[in-house]
């Protein structure tokens, strides 16, 4: 199995998420063994930071990697596309701190990459096989990995709202099942927590153009998946663990987070085996 780029370099433009600012990001092809890397194309010097465990900083409602100058959040929907699409070295050019929101899901990404075409390179794809269990709890929320030949995702999602309660997902992550089943699924927001989140600098470029807005009662935005926000989570946790490398394993995670997802990502790089 070979170590993959894209083949051409592709552009998209929208708004960041969270920060609310207009930002294109731009995918270029990159050499064997660069993985990804984004560089701050707005920033003196051009500082990059690579997409890995041990550069993440924050994780409370996005991921967030940081080297140095070099930061960057919200940068799961992105990584999770680059996993299932088997895209392994990419170098990112963003002018701002977070990647476009696009519709709030993976799609507009997977079709960015799909423009882009994929083109093997002449090396060996690294992939890291979990050989005993690994886990992280906090509280009633876990995730746990567990040895397994391919990439298989099993969450539980436990939400008080009356139109979310118990959803439970349970996939083998291919690219094609990605595409069809998890890429497309958006991020969830509640009409109640708007003016909290935008008080700590969060949300400012949330709508309903790009999330799934629930109030107290029912969605505002129409569903795509009767159980969108479970299949959301999986993208997150795709995106997230994708941080440790081309992982093999069963994830099993119960409410699991952002937080709880990169601290297992971190655990994974401290108790791999690696084959080729």
């Amino acid at each position: 199995m070979q170590q993959t780029t894209i083949s051409k370099t592709v552009s998209y433009t929208g708004i960041g998420l969270h920060s609310g600012r207009n930002v294109t990001i731009t995918l270029n092809p990159a050499n064997v063994n660069t993985g990804i890397i984004f560089a701050r194309t707005d920033l003196p010097g051009v500082p990059q930071v690579a997409a890995l465990a041990c550069n993440v900083t924050n994780s409370m409602r996005a991921t967030t990697l940081e080297d140095g100058p070099a930061k960057v959040f919200t940068v799961e929907h992105l990584l999770a596309t680059f996993c299932a699409l088997g895209i392994d070295n990419c170098l990112v050019e963003i002018n701002s701190v977070e990647p476009p929101v696009a519709d709030g899901s993976a799609m507009p990404f997977v079709r960015l990459v799909e423009e882009a075409g994929t083109t093997q390179q002449e090396a060996e794809r690294k992939l890291i096989y979990v050989t005993e269990a690994q886990a992280i709890r906090v509280e009633d929320k876990f995730i746990t990995i567990l040895p397994y030949e391919g990439l298989r995702i099993t969450f539980t999602s436990i939400n008080s709202h009356p139109m979310l309660g118990v959803q439970f997902g349970d996939y083998e992550i291919t690219r094609d099942i990605f595409i069809r089943e998890i890429a497309p699924a958006r991020t969830i927001g509640f009409m109640k927590e708007v003016a909290s989140l935008q008080a700590q600098g969060l949300a400012l470029g949330g709508s309903l153009e790009n999330v799934v807005v629930y109030d107290d009662e029912k969605a505002l935005t129409p569903l795509r998946f009767a159980d969108e926000l479970v299949r959301h989570k999986i993208l997150d946790i795709i995106g997230d663990l994708a941080l440790a490398g081309n992982i093999k394993g069963h994830i099993i995670a119960v409410k699991s987070s952002h937080a709880l997802n990169t601290a297992l990502a971190k655990k994974i790089v401290e108790h791999i085996l690696v084959r080729s």
